[in-house]
């Protein structure tokens, strides 16, 4: 399967997870993949796993938290790859970081620890809003490029108990929404995707209730949309919100309308 080749990828948060799922999807079809995240043995070996099957990743250490270390990452790409056609923005950390029983012992909002609340907003929010500023420069200069925002349900984003993941995912939602906004007519698109139900990844606890557990989608859900949203049958699409669950009913209203203007 190639039908990515010659196309390169940025995944942030890329190490396990959602991300480590869309990085194997896209180098399945041929993408070359800087595969991103903090520094440790998760990422080497995430990358090692990939490279002994002959696939093009690279490990970029990368804290989306310290905007050099961004800007040096985003530089090491260009180095190593010449270019950047697509960035998945996806890093981010979840509601265990502030309540390791989010799903049995809800905390209500003004039981949530400060440093906990700014913790997640700066890694899901300022994390994307850092890559994006450090990424988008060089695409608008080139005239072409897709950034894709990893996000979730809107109903998750307003769940009791469920501050401050929520709020940093609906931000970063309307952060997408604005950027695809400023770049309309630059060549360079941005959307929007979510698995469209929990997702199994480290974000989920290991004693969650098995009701949860059992119903809950696997990562590699996101693989055929992020596949589509990397390829050229993606061109001109901006603005979108992409849920993986609906993906091929999305992407047929989309050929539909797409086949009725050219009528």
């Amino acid at each position: 399967m190639d039908s990515l080749r010659g196309q390169t990828v940025m995944v942030t948060g890329a190490s396990s997870g959602i991300g480590a799922a869309m990085a194997a999807a896209l180098l399945k079809q041929g993408a070359r993949v800087a595969v991103c995240a903090r520094a440790g043995t998760r990422l080497t070996s995430t990358v090692r796993h990939f490279t002994s099957s002959g696939l093009d990743a690279l490990a970029i250490e990368m804290d989306v938290l310290d905007a050099n270390a961004v800007e040096r990452a985003v530089d090491e790409v260009y180095d190593r790859f010449g270019e950047l056609d697509v960035l998945v923005n996806n890093a981010g950390i979840g509601m265990r970081t502030v309540n390791p029983r989010f799903f049995e012992d809800p905390l209500p909002f003004w039981k949530v620890p400060v440093d906990g609340f700014r913790a997640v907003i700066a890694t899901n929010l300022t994390g994307y809003f850092l890559v994006a500023r450090a990424v988008a420069p060089r695409m608008v200069t080139r005239g072409s490029g897709k950034i894709v925002m990893i996000s979730m349900n809107h109903e998750t984003m307003v769940r009791k108990g469920f501050v401050p993941y929520g709020p940093s995912r609906a931000g970063s939602e309307a952060l997408a929404a604005i950027m695809a906004k400023d770049l309309e007519g630059t060549g360079v698109t941005v959307n929007t995707l979510l698995p469209g139900g929990v997702t199994v990844t480290g974000m989920i606890p290991e004693d969650s209730p098995p009701e949860l557990r059992n119903h809950a989608l696997p990562p590699e859900i996101m693989g055929p949309a992020i596949v589509f949203l990397a390829s050229n049958a993606s061109h001109g699409i901006n603005g979108e919100r992409i849920i993986a669950t609906e993906f091929d009913e999305w992407r047929s209203a989309i050929q539909a309308t797409e086949d009725r203007n050219r009528e």
